[in-house]
């Protein structure tokens, strides 16, 4: 009898073990639209692969630096996500908050699972690693500004449907064209401090600030109040009087312009191209970004946006070897392909970008390489290297208040980016005492 208790006590238990609850992990992100889609797809297929975790994505802010700041405030109130989406210009305050975060290569040795920075393109992997070449952040959804115009609007105003503009001369020779031919707005771009200031600085290879840009320590300062921006920022100033440039707001807001049919050209993310594929009801293609040809060295490379998944602090064991499997879910090759096709974002591994090159996806695609080959254009150098400066979200702020009131005839551009410069760097040195002290 007492052996037969034995047996169904050790039966139920089990029984409780094989239908115990999966560990569920928390992911908060910024994605809208089809690229929401896409996080909900690669949600089903992992829990649907395995039966330990659940991963439950939540949709918290369609605006990055509002979705870090609810991150930290949940880390305070000790209930922050297991993984949180951070954009690339948040990279050195997570790099600063020691315990707050969880390093991927820590997390995915201690969990067991392969992990190999290498096999990461080589932009990605250096813009997220210590200087040693350990990765602290999963990467997720990489882009880098492309350029986009209307086709049909281009027919319309007699240019070339199936030609890109390639220099800014030829741009604003678009835009005035475009204008006058009735459409209601030339251009527009997305994103200004990313596309107009810091990825414009490293495609015409000029400094954005000292220290290769923030790379080289954080006593660095910004030296963007350069001629060359200068001289850019008064010129999109002067469009706006006749309509072939409209300001739209700092982040996402003009893509709206676009995909209404409102302005027939935007700068924006290359990630931007699954909306556009789903929403536009017009013709569109893309190119390289526009440049100078009268600065030297232009075009340079540009620079990688988007973001990557960061793994906080303070979780258990169990639910860190949760999100290991889940991480490892998506970096197979497979799952990676689809990302890049799909959603516009680079093929963040190497071996993705080749098996979609030689499937021959780019020839029956047109365009669709232009952000990696803009990424690769040349070898980068200490001005085009990318940017990594701490508190640098709310110093996009700061940015975006004097341009706003030069672009509003309130300053001229010259006083803005002198004031921003000078803002910029008392930030930047509050930031340096903030990491001194920890």
């Amino acid at each position: 009898m007492r052996s037969f208790i034995a047996a169904l006590s050790l039966g139920c238990a089990v029984s409780v073990s094989a239908f115990a609850a999966p560990v569920e992990i928390q992911w908060w992100h910024a994605m809208t639209g089809a690229n929401n889609d896409r996080v909900n797809q690669l949600v089903d297929g992992f829990n649907a692969s395995q039966s330990d975790y659940k991963v439950v994505a939540t949709f918290k802010s369609n605006d990055y630096t509002e979705l870090m700041n609810q991150t930290i405030a949940a880390y305070r109130a000790g209930n922050a996500p297991h993984i949180t989406q951070v954009f690339e210009v948040g990279t050195a305050t997570m790099m600063a908050a020691k315990g707050a975060v969880k390093p991927v290569y820590e997390l995915m040795a201690e969990a067991g699972e392969k992990f190999d920075p290498n096999v990461y393109l080589p932009a990605i992997k250096a813009y997220y690693s210590t200087a040693q070449g350990k990765m602290l952040s999963m990467p997720f959804n990489s882009s880098t500004p492309i350029f986009y115009y209307n086709k049909d609007a281009f027919a319309k105003a007699g240019l070339d449907p199936e030609k890109a503009p390639k220099t800014w001369p030829e741009v604003i020779d678009a835009a005035k064209k475009v204008r006058a031919s009735g459409h209601a707005c030339g251009l527009t771009t997305a994103w200004v401090t990313w596309t107009q200031m810091e990825t414009f600085s490293a495609w015409h290879n000029i400094s954005f600030g000292t220290k290769a840009n923030g790379f080289g320590g954080f006593d660095t300062e910004f030296k963007f109040n350069n001629p060359t921006i200068v001289k850019h920022f008064e010129t999109l100033n002067e469009m706006q009087k006749d309509g072939s440039f409209k300001y739209g707001g700092r982040t996402t807001q003009p893509e709206g312009l676009f995909l209404s049919g409102e302005c027939a050209m935007i700068m924006t993310s290359s990630g931007f191209l699954g909306n556009a594929i789903k929403n536009a009801k017009f013709n569109f293609a893309t190119g390289m970004l526009p440049y100078y040809p009268d600065v030297a060295g232009a075009p340079q490379n540009s620079i990688i946006g988007g973001a990557t998944l960061w793994v906080m602090g303070g979780k258990k064991a169990q639910e860190y070897k949760g999100v290991a499997k889940f991480f490892t879910y998506l970096s197979q090759l497979d799952v990676q392909i689809v990302n890049h096709q799909q959603t516009g974002y680079l093929p963040v591994t190497i071996a993705a970008y080749q098996e979609t090159k030689r499937s021959g996806f780019y020839d029956r695609n047109p365009g669709r390489e232009t952000p990696i080959l803009q990424l690769q254009n040349k070898t980068p150098t200490e001005n085009s290297f990318g940017v990594r400066f701490g508190n640098l979200p709310k110093i996009r702020d700061l940015i975006m208040d004097e341009v706003e009131a030069a672009f509003a005839g309130k300053i001229s551009v010259k006083q803005a980016m002198d004031n921003a410069v000078a803002k910029g760097n008392e930030e930047l040195r509050r930031f340096e005492r903030t990491v001194a002290k920890n």
